[in-house]
């Protein structure tokens, strides 16, 4: 991670890259010049739950204070799979000395997954929409304001066991438990150590008919992650694969299968917390209230709410490829 004020004399804006290093766009978010390639600087504002998308930065030099500002992706840029934010800032790659080829080809030994990251928000409240949002986003630069997480053991490891910890940082049960923590307005680190994990071999013991907790977890993270070309890499380590070990396009932004895969893995989280009483998930739910009422606003209902339990009474059927109809 880079410290956003102290590190600061590493960034450089489009027009310093473009002017003053004499680098030119190679696509990916991307700058190249002669001494290196220069990747984008990822700030937590810029990310949202299992989407590196959610917002670019727009700077307004008039803005004294807080020149720089997030503008919200539209569902246009998320469904164009090559659309990428635009950060305020680009940092060198270490692991580069002349094309973004070979980042894929130089991973550092120092590094766990060195072609892509996975972290969560440090900025956040107990009274926002969510408080823990995780996401895994490209290889690139990143501010301190989007701490990382790292799985001891090598990439087959971090492959296998980054989307159970992704799912579980978003999931609601953890959520509820995290803002009973959080006081002020950051996620510290001695309270992500707090924070109630599910064990990975947890997953594997845990089956809904045919399938493991840990392969429809895996399936719903790779479809809510890999929608952009630039989370290939992901994807890829996932085993999301042809015959000829080309990794497949990305799947569609769907904002309606988004909901459901997220009250689907709501669902198996409950289960896996051994929280199965539909009256104690209701009650978990009434307390994000935000969600509550941007839902009623749109479907006449909390959907969210209403298809979790819907899923839980499916996989407690063992029917884990079920859809509600809700």
């Amino acid at each position: 991670m880079f410290h956003m004020t102290n590190d600061s004399g590493r960034f450089r804006t489009r027009e310093e890259l473009e002017e003053q290093e004499g680098a030119w766009p190679i696509g990916g978010n991307c700058f190249e010049c002669a001494e290196g390639v220069w990747v984008p600087l990822y700030e937590g504002k810029m990310v949202q739950a299992f989407d590196h998308r959610a917002a670019e930065i727009v700077v307004n030099p008039r803005n004294v204070h807080r020149p720089a500002q997030t503008l919200a992706a539209t569902v246009d840029q998320r469904r164009d799979s090559k659309w990428l934010p635009t950060p305020q800032y680009w940092v060198k790659s270490p692991h580069t000395s002349s094309t973004r080829s070979d980042t894929e080809s130089t991973a550092n030994a120092g590094y766990v997954g060195p072609l892509w990251w996975m972290g969560f928000k440090d900025v956040t409240a107990p009274t926002n929409v969510r408080t823990v949002i995780a996401a895994a986003i490209p290889y690139s630069g990143v501010g301190n304001t989007f701490p990382l997480l790292f799985v001891d053991g090598d990439q087959d490891a971090l492959a296998s066991i980054a989307p159970l910890v992704l799912s579980n940082l978003n999931a609601t049960p953890l959520d509820y438990v995290a803002r009973q923590k959080v006081q002020g307005q950051h996620l510290n680190w001695y309270i992500v150590e707090q924070l109630p994990v599910v064990p990975p071999e947890r997953y594997e013991r845990v089956c809904f008919g045919p399938k493991t907790a840990a392969e429809i977890v895996r399936e719903a993270v790779l479809e809510l992650t890999y929608t952009p070309h630039d989370m290939a890499p992901f994807a890829r380590d996932l085993g999301y694969a042809d015959e000829t070990g080309m990794v497949k396009p990305p799947r569609r932004w769907d904002e309606e299968r988004r909901l459901r895969l997220r009250a689907k893995l709501d669902a198996i989280f409950f289960y896996l917390y051994g929280v199965t009483d539909r009256d104690d998930i209701r009650y978990v739910y009434s307390t994000f209230p935000i969600v509550e009422r941007q839902e009623t606003e749109r479907y006449g209902r909390f959907r969210s709410r209403d298809l979790c339990l819907a899923y839980l009474n499916a996989l407690s059927a063992g029917r884990p490829d079920a859809e509600p109809d809700v």
